[in-house]
This record gives C-alpha cells, structure tokens and sequence, in this order.
C-alpha cells in the first residue's frame, strides 16, 4: 500500500516529533523508498518537524533544523501540530489534507532516530518545516503549500528535458520562415 501512494505521489512529505528521537529511525530508509519507486535522483520532499508547541519536551532543537536547512540551501519554518507524525504521499491536496491527522497519529513512532539530522539533510537537500496544530494552528497548512511549490518547481525541469524539436515551415519564393505553432 506504502509503494502504490509513492507511485502516484507527486510530492512527499515526512513528518517528525521533536520531542521523539525515536522518531528519526527511518527517515533515510523512507527517503531511500521514495527514490527507488520513484526511479529518480531526487523528488519533492518535505521535513517536517512536529509539536514545536511542546518547548519543555523537546529534544531536537531549532538549531539543529535551521543548521540542517542553512547547509542544504532549504527553506524552514516553525510550526505545531497535534500529533506527532506524518509520512504520506501528496496525490490530491485535498484528499491528504483529510488523512493528515490519521497518519500523524499512527505513524508517529515508525520514523527515525539514528540519523543525525544535519548530516542527512545536508546530503538530501530537502526543505524543513516546524508545525503545530494546536490552537492556533502553525504551518500545518503552510507544509502542504511548500510542497506544492516544490513540485511545481520540478515540472519546467521535466518539461526542458522533453522538448520537441522546432518545427519550421519555409516559403521557399520570399525565403521567409514561420514557426509553427498552436495556442490552446
């Protein structure tokens, strides 16, 4: 079932609690995932790091995300949200944003711990975000945003790559040429 989202994905992001080392266990493992179902190099992929709201729990400090962001050129934000956890394919906004906290809750002790948060987002360059969904919510909505952005930074990249050639269509008396094109 985890495969079949990752192949229909077009953005992932992958939530940790910041108040759970235990949390960052499988981090690499998900990320590795992604690109091998993916078959790519890189894909659009968000960190987010969860319950910002519980300053007196916390064990991964802000330095340590804004570090980790600062080496990978990454965008980061403070945030807070209910539940610790959230792993998941973006397919339609909409329909994630429904699951969002279903797969906060029940996720939140199946990501990472051994990694060190600096060194692997310095390696994967991938943006971080803080949440909290407590009242008042913070960048809960703002981490499906920059996901969005992220992948819609990709599509020109996909787009150059698949590009036809020019077609030309010549007037051989006047020697003028046209391009020819269609507007949709």
């Amino acid at each position: 079932m985890r495969e079949q989202y990752m192949r229909t994905g077009d953005g992932f992001l992958i939530v940790y609690s910041v108040t759970d080392k235990a949390s960052f266990e499988h981090v690499d493992r998900f990320h590795q995932l992604i690109l091998r179902v993916k078959d790519r190099e890189s894909f659009p992929m968000i960190l987010v790091a969860n319950k910002v709201d519980l300053m007196h729990l916390r064990k991964i400090t802000r330095e340590q995300g804004k570090e980790m962001a600062t080496k990978h050129n990454n965008h980061r934000t403070s945030g807070s949200s209910p539940s610790p956890v959230l792993w998941g394919a973006i397919t339609p906004y909409h329909h994630m944003l429904s699951k969002c906290h279903y797969l906060i809750y029940h996720l939140t002790k199946r990501l990472c711990e051994l990694l060190s948060t600096t060194c692997y987002f310095r390696a994967h360059k991938i943006p971080y975000i803080e949440t909290s969904a407590k009242d008042p919510p913070l960048n809960v909505d703002k981490a499906f945003h920059d996901l969005v952005r992220v992948i819609r930074q990709q599509i020109p990249e996909k787009s150059q790559k698949k590009k036809k050639k020019t077609k030309w269509r010549g007037d051989r008396a006047t020697g003028t040429h046209k391009l020819q094109c269609v507007i949709l």
